[in-house]
């Protein structure tokens, strides 16, 4: 599991869309919801690269929502 900063956590942002982004610590990953895009966290690094952003279908898409929510996930920032 990565540790990411607090601070960095506040300021990161989804490369495309630049809205704010959900860690879901559980799985090292930053995930868009609007996009339906998981980006990962390797070697407790964020990568945010359009190119490495995994599309995500609507069955995980509502798996990662309902994890969002029961764990009460913040965003990164509020847009």
């Amino acid at each position: 599991m990565a540790q990411i900063d607090e601070d960095l956590l506040s300021i990161l942002a989804c490369p495309e869309d630049k809205g704010p982004l959900y860690y879901i610590e559980s799985e090292d990953i930053f995930y868009n919801p609007r996009l339906r895009r998981i980006y990962p966290i390797k070697e407790n690094i964020p990568v945010l690269l359009i190119s490495e952003a995994i599309s995500v279908d609507s069955k995980e898409d509502l798996r990662l929502q309902e994890l969002i929510k029961s764990h009460d996930i913040k965003p990164t920032f509020e847009s």
